[in-house]
């Protein structure tokens, strides 16, 4: 109960097989990180951000909360996205949902969880936001995996919106904001359609957002 054998083991046969794919692997890494993209995801244990799009340590920045959410007084989020923008200077910042999640649906649910609650409060905001829209889907199932494209939407459009982003863009600094949607059944990820650059694709985002996802 108190030994995390299992864990050390594989951290030993993880770098063991990385040392012997690349030598100079960590010896590396250890000296610098040029991660080209941010990625703020869910924090459920079924999608790891690296691991499914291929890519090694070090080339990738990330965040993850639960839902995937975006909100303007998280400082843990907001330090996230200054130092992949300002220092790291990554090109593109990827907002990554999933079909499937238990915060949208418990938001969806309103269900009662605890603490968690005042969170997921922002993904209900989300929801009625779009109600008249959801409200037309009579397929519970699909109603949920729309609510999980529309939070990915609307957090994808709330970075574009913070001081850091907006900040840099008017510094001229140059990348791109996406927004993914991941599919637990086949491990394949979904563009939805929104790559924000500057601000006026911002404004034409807020106008198109409820289409983006139908």
């Amino acid at each position: 109960m108190k030994k995390l054998d299992k864990l050390i083991d594989g951290n030993k046969g993880w770098a063991e097989g990385l040392r012997q794919e690349h030598p100079e692997f960590f010896s590396s890494l250890s000296r610098q990180q040029n991660p080209e993209y941010l990625w703020i995801g869910c924090s459920d244990s079924r999608m790891p951000a690296t691991q499914l799009v291929g890519l090694k340590p070090g080339e990738m920045f990330v965040h993850r909360n639960v839902a995937n959410v975006v909100v303007h007084t998280d400082l843990n989020c907001l330090s996230v996205m200054q130092y992949a923008i300002d220092v790291l200077r990554v090109k593109h910042v990827i907002v990554c949902g999933h079909y499937g999640c238990g915060g949208v649906k418990a938001a969806m649910n309103n269900s009662k969880l605890g603490l968690i609650d005042n969170w997921l409060r922002h993904v209900q905001d989300v929801a009625e936001k779009y109600e008249a829209s959801l409200s037309q889907i009579t397929d519970k199932y699909k109603r949920f995996d729309k609510l999980c494209e529309l939070n990915v939407i609307e957090q994808t459009i709330n970075v574009c919106q913070t001081t850091v982003v907006q900040s840099a863009w008017a510094r001229g600094l140059e990348f791109a904001v996406h927004g993914l949607i991941y599919s637990l059944e086949d491990g394949l990820l979904r563009d939805l359609g929104l790559c924000i650059t500057n601000e006026e694709e911002l404004l034409a985002a807020r106008k198109t957002a409820p289409a983006l996802s139908s």
